[in-house]
């Protein structure tokens, strides 16, 4: 009876999950008993049963002669029901929410962002100051449809210097660059279209592509890109859509996209209808810039993006869009309609930072302290039997190997016990082929506590 019950609360399972992920929508006729019960490889009794259930609490309705069928109204949208069930620890919603709301007391080697010493608060800091005192408008108005034009000139100027051609007109600045993404995607796909992601990835490009109801197809990463034939054979058998990338300090390999890579990429993409997201976030972090996509392409097929919460404030929410200009026109109307007008204050405060003569040599300590951090890391890591996949030539992730096969997740959960915040690899990779890796973010690994836990972790787990 143990056993039968069981398997009746996994069709019911089943079942609730597709509707929750708006794969049944309502009014759709699910599959027939005897369709269900082979497709799980269960008794056509076990399966009626489950239908009872979920008829009986008004889920689903059965109609005679013609089966059973969803009952109304959509349930509302649940990112964790789409995709594959996975463990807690490695559902990138969950690693997000780990990091972000932890106290001051807890360590998070597996965060995203530096800690808050070594972003740019006194810029900040004068930045306000100055701002205080500007003409009213800029402190109450709603900012133009493309953003402050101040700040695009700026970035056109530093595009420029990538060699990214984009004229001011051709920007459009964002909430963020996850906004930035979200609005590529609006402007884009429709639901069932498919994307192309790197394996692994940034975990929350996952969790964004969910909210799209997109198929979502992962091409191994290598130290110079991605796979080049995985990526020509992802192309011919899926025809993608949208392809989404870090073209400089991949995260989280740490990788930097090489120039044969990235112009057989782009020929391979010349050949489809394929369209480039080129996310730059870590671009000031480079000691040697990596080729841009969008600078060999013109910004035809590739859109270029990015933001400044990595160096200068994670508050100041101010991102950038850089595409084609009938582009940028279509995805300024999209930003109106989904959150009207932009705000002048982070626009601002971001210009003011850039342009303030600290900054330049804020970021020169940025990144001395981040290589001094990257050599201690991979020392203290080694010591406890913990191999970089490669040794990146800048900025904050280093991307390793467990030893003896260890599951990451499991040493992940272990460490969180401790007070130790981990990114395990799985969350940023589809194929979920990344089981025995860890992200580490060495700015936030100058504590020693955090590989005292780890040992500990690794020891109790070869017990």
């Amino acid at each position: 009876m143990e056993r039968s019950g069981t398997r009746i609360k996994a069709v019911m399972a089943e079942i609730r999950s597709r509707i929750a992920s708006r794969i049944y929508m309502p009014g759709t006729r699910l599959p027939s008993v005897r369709a269900q019960a082979r497709a799980m490889q269960l008794s056509v009794s076990t399966v009626l049963e489950a239908y009872e259930r979920l008829a009986a609490e008004g889920i689903i309705a059965s109609r005679r002669g013609s089966g059973f069928y969803v009952t109304g109204p959509a349930a509302p949208l649940a990112l964790t029901e789409i995709g594959p069930r996975l463990d807690r620890e490695v559902d990138p919603l969950w690693v997000s929410r780990q990091s972000l709301e932890a106290n001051a007391s807890v360590l998070k080697p597996g965060c995203g962002w530096l800690p808050p010493a070594w972003l740019y608060e006194a810029g900040m800091r004068r930045a306000l100051r100055s701002l205080a005192r500007a003409d009213a408008l800029e402190l109450t108005e709603y900012a133009t449809p493309l953003g402050h034009p101040g700040l695009r000139q700026y970035l056109s100027r530093r595009m420029a210097v990538s060699g990214i051609e984009a004229v001011p007109e051709r920007i459009l600045l964002t909430e963020s660059g996850t906004q930035a993404i979200d609005l590529i995607c609006r402007f884009l796909l429709e639901p069932g279209d498919t994307v192309l992601l790197d394996d692994p990835c940034y975990f929350n490009f996952h969790a964004l592509l969910k909210a799209h109801r997109v198929q979502v197809i992962g091409v191994p990463y290598s130290p110079n890109g991605p796979d080049m034939e995985k990526f020509d054979a992802a192309l011919r058998e899926h025809s993608p859509r949208l392809y989404i990338t870090n073209s400089g300090i991949h995260n989280p390999t740490g990788a930097a996209l090489s120039p044969v890579t990235a112009h057989r990429l782009l020929k391979l993409a010349d050949s489809s209808d394929l369209v480039i997201v080129e996310d730059d976030i870590f671009a000031d972090f480079e000691l040697s810039p990596a080729p841009r996509l969008a600078a060999f392409d013109g910004l035809a097929r590739v859109i270029h993006i990015g933001s400044f919460s990595k160096t200068i404030s994670a508050s100041l929410r101010c991102g950038y869009i850089a595409a084609r200009g009938d582009w940028i026109e279509s995805l300024a109307d999209l930003k109106i309609a989904t959150s009207f007008g932009g705000g002048r204050l982070a626009a601002d405060v971001a210009l003011r930072a850039l342009t303030d003569s600290g900054y330049r040599r804020h970021m020169e300590t940025v990144r001395l302290r981040l290589a001094e951090a990257m050599d201690k890391t991979v020392a203290r890591l080694k010591a406890i039997g913990i191999e970089p996949w490669l040794l990146p030539p800048a900025g904050m992730f280093l991307w390793c190997r467990l030893p003896h096969d260890m599951d990451a997740a499991a040493i992940a959960r272990t460490c969180l016990a401790d007070g130790v915040v981990l990114a395990p690899g799985n969350a940023f990779s589809q194929s979920l082929s990344a089981r025995d890796f860890l992200r580490f973010n060495v700015s936030q690994s100058t504590d020693r506590r955090v590989f005292d836990v780890l040992a500990r972790a690794l020891a109790s787990a070869q017990a």
